[in-house]
């Protein structure tokens, strides 16, 4: 049998060397201030979204016109929908996101409007819409997606605590919640890395991970539960190193099923320009590879040192009396 538990040391290693390398760009870019980009549902600002003839235009060349225009940055993307009067026809659409704590006055709507539609050859008529976003609504988005992350987490640990009482579900569930914040920090290392603007699409994704997640590892634990009556002699590392190995199959299988599904609606999504899709399948696609790993990997491993370091200050407290 692997002794997968037995190596344990070599999972932590792997991923504490992924979380410092995203710490330690995040910190190169700014820290708090700069280390996220976030989009413009956080960070508040403007969306100007105009009718483009196709999606074979430069968005890095529509980026340099705003910034040339009026000195402000914008996030340039590509979408598509269906025409409500015709739907076997295409609408193309350019949405640019132009962050500022301050939304664009009426002035510099129409001179980066006007300047768009003469760089790209636009008509005139072409449809456009102008949506504000005041920051303070971005900042309550925020707000409540970090405490739904804090109550769910909350829950979790009393749910497994009340569930898993024979393994020290106590323990057990804050085990489990650690292994829970490995998944979100890998998903914000991938986001920093490769300067993903943040946006409510990922907190969405961070639940139905941790959702997802938890449920892997639930069943990880039952298999330890199971074995815990039958095996009661048994070290820990070696019954938990068994319980892993018999719910390994189930759990690849099941998270490679899933992760084929996301990644089919993501290639779809990007295809299509379907751009709200897009920005919730990538983060979960992440998200769903680092649950199963963390939940056969971390949590599972957690639960051990944890155990094992009860038992030897047991062990100690007992010699010590002994010695008394």
């Amino acid at each position: 049998m692997i002794n997968m538990i037995g190596k344990r040391n070599y999972f932590f290693i792997l991923s504490g060397i992924i979380i410092l390398a995203g710490l330690v760009v995040f910190f190169i870019n700014g820290g708090i201030k700069g280390g996220f980009v976030l989009d413009i549902q956080f960070e508040g600002g403007t969306v100007i979204q105009i009718e483009m003839p196709d999606d074979n235009y430069d968005t890095a060349k529509a980026e340099k016109i705003v910034k040339d225009t009026i000195g402000k940055s914008a996030i340039v993307q590509k979408a598509s929908t269906f025409n409500a009067e015709n739907s076997a026809a295409k609408l193309y659409l350019m949405n640019l996101k132009i962050g500022s704590k301050e939304t664009l006055s009426q002035d510099d709507r129409s001179k980066v409007i006007s300047a768009l539609k003469s760089e790209f050859n636009l008509d005139e008529n072409a449809e456009t819409t102008v949506n504000s976003i005041e920051p303070f609504i971005g900042k309550e988005i925020m707000n409540k997606g970090l405490q739904a992350i804090f109550w769910s987490s909350f829950f979790i640990i009393l749910y497994v605590w009340w569930r898993f009482k024979i393994m020290s579900g106590l323990s057990a569930g804050v085990m489990a919640v650690l292994a829970l914040l490995h998944d979100i920090l890998i998903m914000c290392v991938v986001y920093i890395f490769f300067r993903i603007p943040l946006n409510d699409s990922f907190i969405a994704a961070v639940l139905t991970v941790i959702g997802y997640s938890m449920n892997d590892t639930i069943i990880i634990y039952d298999r330890i539960r199971e074995n815990s009556n039958l095996l009661r002699k048994t070290p820990i590392a070696e019954l938990v190193n068994r319980s892993v190995i018999q719910t390994l199959s189930r759990s690849i299988n099941t998270s490679v099923v899933v992760l084929l599904c996301i990644i089919t609606v993501f290639i779809f999504a990007s295809v299509n320009n379907i751009q709200s899709i897009r920005e919730f399948t990538f983060p979960l696609i992440i998200g769903l590879a680092s649950g199963t790993y963390s939940s056969i990997f971390i949590a599972s491993s957690l639960y051990v040192v944890w155990k094992e370091h009860l038992l030897k200050k047991k062990v100690a407290a007992k010699a010590a009396k002994s010695r008394a």
